[in-house]
Protein backbone atom coordinates (compact mmCIF):
# COMPACT_ATOMS: atom_id res chain seq x y z
CA UNK A 1 0.00 0.00 0.00
CA UNK A 2 1.41 3.16 -0.93
CA UNK A 3 2.06 6.26 1.79
CA UNK A 4 -0.27 8.21 -0.64
CA UNK A 5 -3.03 5.91 0.27
CA UNK A 6 -2.88 5.49 3.02
CA UNK A 7 -3.01 9.41 4.16
CA UNK A 8 -6.04 9.45 1.62
CA UNK A 9 -7.74 6.77 3.88
CA UNK A 10 -6.51 8.49 7.14
CA UNK A 11 -7.62 12.09 5.97
CA UNK A 12 -10.73 10.74 6.00
CA UNK A 13 -10.63 9.31 9.55
CA UNK A 14 -10.00 12.85 10.17
CA UNK A 15 -12.35 14.05 8.78
CA UNK A 16 -14.90 11.13 10.94
CA UNK A 17 -12.87 12.76 13.83
CA UNK A 18 -13.83 16.10 13.08
CA UNK A 19 -17.28 14.92 13.19
CA UNK A 20 -17.23 12.95 16.57
CA UNK A 21 -15.90 16.54 18.06
CA UNK A 22 -19.05 18.03 16.59
CA UNK A 23 -21.30 15.83 18.49
CA UNK A 24 -19.18 16.03 21.89
CA UNK A 25 -17.25 12.81 21.52
CA UNK A 26 -13.43 12.50 21.97
CA UNK A 27 -12.29 13.10 18.17
CA UNK A 28 -11.06 9.77 17.02
CA UNK A 29 -12.33 8.77 13.51
CA UNK A 30 -11.61 4.48 11.85
CA UNK A 31 -12.22 3.72 8.20
CA UNK A 32 -11.90 -0.16 7.03
CA UNK A 33 -11.15 -0.35 3.59
CA UNK A 34 -11.39 -3.88 1.43
CA UNK A 35 -10.72 -3.51 -2.04
CA UNK A 36 -9.50 0.13 -1.88
CA UNK A 37 -13.03 0.55 -1.29
CA UNK A 38 -14.56 2.01 2.43
CA UNK A 39 -16.78 -0.74 3.17
CA UNK A 40 -17.61 0.79 6.68
CA UNK A 41 -17.03 4.05 9.37
CA UNK A 42 -16.97 4.60 12.86
CA UNK A 43 -16.14 7.72 15.47
CA UNK A 44 -15.93 7.70 18.88
CA UNK A 45 -20.32 7.27 20.42
CA UNK A 46 -18.99 6.42 24.06
CA UNK A 47 -20.40 9.43 25.56
CA UNK A 48 -23.57 9.25 23.11
CA UNK A 49 -24.56 6.11 23.37
CA UNK A 50 -23.54 5.42 26.81
CA UNK A 51 -21.23 2.46 26.24
CA UNK A 52 -17.30 2.39 26.69
CA UNK A 53 -16.77 0.19 24.00
CA UNK A 54 -18.27 2.66 21.29
CA UNK A 55 -14.97 3.39 19.98
CA UNK A 56 -14.22 4.21 16.81
CA UNK A 57 -12.85 1.39 15.74
CA UNK A 58 -15.82 -0.99 17.55
CA UNK A 59 -17.98 0.43 15.61
CA UNK A 60 -16.34 0.56 12.33
CA UNK A 61 -16.14 -2.83 12.64
CA UNK A 62 -19.19 -3.64 13.73
CA UNK A 63 -20.63 -2.19 10.60
CA UNK A 64 -18.25 -3.72 8.73
CA UNK A 65 -19.41 -7.28 9.79
CA UNK A 66 -22.81 -6.68 8.58
CA UNK A 67 -21.80 -5.19 5.60
CA UNK A 68 -19.72 -8.32 4.79
CA UNK A 69 -22.06 -10.17 6.76
CA UNK A 70 -19.30 -12.05 8.45
CA UNK A 71 -17.33 -11.70 11.45
CA UNK A 72 -14.53 -12.00 9.79
CA UNK A 73 -12.94 -8.97 8.14
CA UNK A 74 -10.18 -10.88 5.99
CA UNK A 75 -8.16 -8.74 3.59
CA UNK A 76 -9.02 -5.24 4.91
CA UNK A 77 -6.96 -2.31 6.69
CA UNK A 78 -7.87 -0.62 9.22
CA UNK A 79 -7.34 3.47 9.23
CA UNK A 80 -7.58 5.43 12.97
CA UNK A 81 -6.70 8.10 13.62
CA UNK A 82 -5.62 6.99 17.40
CA UNK A 83 -3.31 3.95 18.25
CA UNK A 84 -5.90 1.47 19.40
CA UNK A 85 -6.39 0.84 23.39
CA UNK A 86 -6.26 -2.87 24.16
CA UNK A 87 -9.95 -3.78 23.72
CA UNK A 88 -9.88 -2.11 20.42
CA UNK A 89 -6.52 -4.27 19.69
CA UNK A 90 -8.57 -7.50 20.89
CA UNK A 91 -11.14 -6.54 18.40
CA UNK A 92 -8.78 -6.12 15.39
CA UNK A 93 -7.13 -9.66 16.20
CA UNK A 94 -10.55 -11.29 16.75
CA UNK A 95 -11.88 -10.06 13.55
CA UNK A 96 -8.81 -10.86 11.74
CA UNK A 97 -8.21 -7.20 10.02
CA UNK A 98 -4.71 -7.71 7.14
CA UNK A 99 -3.41 -4.39 7.91
CA UNK A 100 -4.02 -1.36 10.46
CA UNK A 101 -3.01 1.84 9.85
CA UNK A 102 -3.00 4.60 12.73
CA UNK A 103 -1.86 8.09 13.03
CA UNK A 104 -0.96 9.77 16.28
CA UNK A 105 0.89 7.26 19.13
CA UNK A 106 -0.79 6.96 22.71
CA UNK A 107 1.73 6.33 25.03
CA UNK A 108 -0.63 6.18 28.23
CA UNK A 109 -2.94 2.92 26.39
CA UNK A 110 -1.61 2.26 22.98
CA UNK A 111 -1.61 -1.09 22.14
CA UNK A 112 -0.13 -1.29 18.73
CA UNK A 113 3.77 -0.65 20.19
CA UNK A 114 3.35 2.37 22.44
CA UNK A 115 2.13 0.88 26.10
CA UNK A 116 2.03 -2.70 25.12
CA UNK A 117 2.28 -4.03 21.78
CA UNK A 118 -0.76 -6.32 21.45
CA UNK A 119 -1.34 -6.41 17.79
CA UNK A 120 2.05 -7.60 16.48
CA UNK A 121 2.41 -10.03 19.62
CA UNK A 122 3.29 -14.21 18.19
CA UNK A 123 1.76 -15.68 20.82
CA UNK A 124 -1.99 -14.69 19.24
CA UNK A 125 -3.45 -16.81 16.51
CA UNK A 126 -3.62 -13.80 14.32
CA UNK A 127 -0.65 -11.25 13.41
CA UNK A 128 -1.74 -7.87 12.24
CA UNK A 129 0.56 -5.59 9.81
CA UNK A 130 0.44 -2.20 12.16
CA UNK A 131 1.88 0.69 9.93
CA UNK A 132 1.97 3.72 12.84
CA UNK A 133 2.18 7.48 12.92
CA UNK A 134 0.92 8.25 9.44
CA UNK A 135 -0.69 11.77 9.74
CA UNK A 136 0.91 11.68 12.77
CA UNK A 137 1.06 15.48 13.59
CA UNK A 138 -2.44 16.29 12.28
CA UNK A 139 -4.05 13.70 14.28
CA UNK A 140 -1.95 14.18 17.49
CA UNK A 141 -3.06 18.02 17.21
CA UNK A 142 -6.72 16.97 16.60
CA UNK A 143 -7.16 15.06 20.29
CA UNK A 144 -4.60 18.08 21.79
CA UNK A 145 -6.86 20.27 20.91
CA UNK A 146 -9.42 19.38 21.86
CA UNK A 147 -8.49 18.14 25.60
CA UNK A 148 -7.47 22.15 25.53
CA UNK A 149 -10.58 22.91 24.76
CA UNK A 150 -12.67 20.83 27.22
CA UNK A 151 -9.49 22.27 29.85
CA UNK A 152 -10.80 26.15 28.84
CA UNK A 153 -14.79 25.36 29.20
Amino acid sequence: MSILKDEKWMQHALQLAQYAETQGEIPIGAVLVKNECCIAEGWNQSITLHDPTAHAEIIALRQAGQHLQNYRLINTTLYVTLEPCVMCAGAIIQSRIERIVFGAYDAKIGAAGSRFDILRDTRHNHEVNCVGGVLAETCSHKIKHFFQQKRIR
